[in-house]
């Protein structure tokens, strides 16, 4: 058996079964030439000619809102409650900005620039970008602190509106989104 009759063989079954069967065979196939090698029946180790299976979960790019969508949602959002100004400031960030759930609740108070309208993002990787404070953020942003957020230790921006007051996590960023989303039929 030669390397290319072992790639031949995945190929053709590729085309037979789905990527799930096909990952289940490369690793049985794998194992076997591996064993067959170990006990000498081979001459050598045909494993590495297994090709690798791609097969991505969620391998598709969400769809974006469009601006009436966007509108929608932010207009669904009463500003009359403390969380309320919350949750419009941390919608506005996601739209305006493209941020990640996991940027916005991570924001810090001292990552905002206020003087040379800035606004410091921590993102994967611990990587750290300098984004402009437009105008509708730096707005929402502003009124959320001013009458919104509560008088709290924490140096977090958005914090939950309900005890304990502690910091917002992207999985409670992610809340909003979809509560507003509901509200808004989007």
């Amino acid at each position: 058996v030669s390397a290319g009759e072992v790639s031949a063989l995945v190929l053709d079954e590729c085309r037979q079964r789905n990527a799930g069967s096909v990952k289940a065979l490369v690793t049985g196939l794998r194992s076997w030439l591996r064993f067959l090698a170990g006990e000498g029946v081979t001459s050598h180790d045909l494993a590495g000619a297994v090709p690798a299976v791609a097969s991505w979960r969620g391998g598709w790019v969400p769809r974006g809102l469009s601006e009436s969508e966007v509108a929608a949602v932010l207009a669904a959002v009463d500003t009359t409650s403390r969380a309320g100004l919350r949750d419009r400031a941390v919608l506005v960030m996601l739209a305006r900005l493209g941020l990640r759930c996991a940027e916005v609740a991570a924001l810090a108070l001292d990552d905002v620039d206020w003087r040379q309208g800035e606004i410091v993002v921590r993102g994967k990787g611990g990587r750290s970008d300098r984004l402009p404070l437009v105008v509708d953020v730096g707005e929402a942003l502003a009124a959320y602190l001013r009458d919104g957020r509560p008088k709290v230790a924490s140096r977090a921006v958005f914090v939950k509106a309900q005890a304990p007051l502690v910091a917002l996590t992207a999985d409670g960023v992610g809340g909003i989104v979809a509560c507003a989303g509901r509200r808004a039929g989007v």
